[in-house]
């Protein structure tokens, strides 16, 4: 079966080049933002979320911990897709259940790498 990744990020060109990146070897579906990415990831039950953190309505960081404090979604894989590369930043989304973090701009080997890490 293959697994399903939610990508979550309110910049339409990085979901769809995410897509890209993983669409043959995934299913892969779409939130732009963080209310979105909860919404979908308690529907369809994704394998993997890839949230960004800068999102409107709702950060990246507190759908990542409202999935982690939710019986249902706690044990999917979150990866936080970031262009905020601080040590600070990297451990409070640590601190909030991230399960790893990728900084923009990535490669897609770099990509590939941390979701087969994540992945059950």
């Amino acid at each position: 079966m293959t697994a399903k990744i939610l990508i979550a990020d309110d910049q339409p060109q990085i979901r769809s080049l995410v897509s890209a990146v993983l669409g043959t070897e995934y299913n892969v579906i779409q939130a732009a933002s963080g209310i979105e990415a909860l919404q979908m990831a308690r529907k369809e039950l994704p394998d993997l979320v890839i949230m960004d953190i800068l999102m409107p309505g709702m950060d990246g960081l507190t759908a990542c911990s409202q999935l982690k404090a939710d019986p249902a979604t706690a044990t999917i894989p979150v990866l936080v897709l970031t262009i905020i590369d601080y040590e600070l930043n990297r451990r409070f989304a640590e601190d909030l259940g991230a399960d790893g973090y990728i900084t923009k701009p990535f490669t897609a080997d770099e990509l590939r790498q941390a979701i087969a890490s994540h992945l059950k």
